[in-house]
């Protein structure tokens, strides 16, 4: 199998990177390796791509605006997502390298870095996160979010959009957590949009696996119910 198959044809990747000149260089190297790639240049923007979309493999560099590359990585491990993460930084030292990997990485590249090596380290995290990534457990089903399709016990598999699985996920990773509708409008789709974009997704996950899997606490918000 060639390097370039076994990357993944139309694997996506976020790539969080403010320097202009690197993150064009890297943009174009990846999507050549077949990456469908997605650049946020400061640490907020990649803090809301990463918990509003789906992922095969995220690469971050430390030092960034807004949000610092390994608070973005707490950020995100703290909201569940368990996508695989590659730390890409100038700081070298064996400490930092142990702050990165504490923090939640699957592994710490430095700058300047070999380009095969950078492939090779990303074929390396996927095939890691593919052979022991897990489904969630929604009801007594599960939720599969590497496909976005949701398993009921003894029904046919149900195919989720983008966001009605980023908003799925949320609530089943953490199923005692309540979340009111200004969590979930931070935590899935956009602070910019009405809080009623919850409640019109949390109607479209019920249209497609039930009134129970979403349960309404009242005065409170949202928490995850059964499938």
């Amino acid at each position: 199998m060639n390097a370039r198959a076994e990357a993944g044809e139309g694997a996506r990747l976020l790539l969080v990177e403010d320097d202009p000149q690197l993150a064009g260089l890297l943009d174009e190297l990846l999507t050549d390796e077949g990456y469908r790639v997605e650049v946020a240049r400061d640490g907020q923007a990649g803090l809301h791509l990463g918990l509003c979309r789906r992922y095969d493999v995220i690469v971050i560099d430390r030092m960034l605006p807004a949000v610092e590359g390994l608070d973005l990585l707490r950020r995100l491990r703290g909201r569940g997502v368990v996508t695989p993460v590659l730390v890409l930084t100038a700081r070298a030292a064996v400490a930092d390298r142990v702050d990165g990997l504490d923090a939640g990485a699957e592994d710490y590249l430095t700058k300047p870095f070999d380009v095969t090596e950078l492939l090779a380290r990303l074929r390396a995290l996927r095939r890691r996160h593919a052979e022991h990534a897990d489904r969630v457990p929604v009801g007594a089903g599960s939720l599969d979010p590497g496909t976005r399709v949701v398993h009921p016990p003894g029904g046919a598999p149900v195919a989720l959009s983008d966001r009605e699985c980023a908003l799925l996920h949320t609530l089943a990773v953490r199923p005692r957590q309540v979340f009111s509708r200004d969590d979930l409008l931070a935590l899935v789709f956009d602070t910019a949009e009405s809080p009623g974009v919850v409640d019109t997704y949390v109607h479209y996950l019920r249209r497609k696996l039930g009134q129970q899997v979403v349960r309404t606490v009242r005065g409170l918000g949202y928490q995850i119910g059964s499938a």
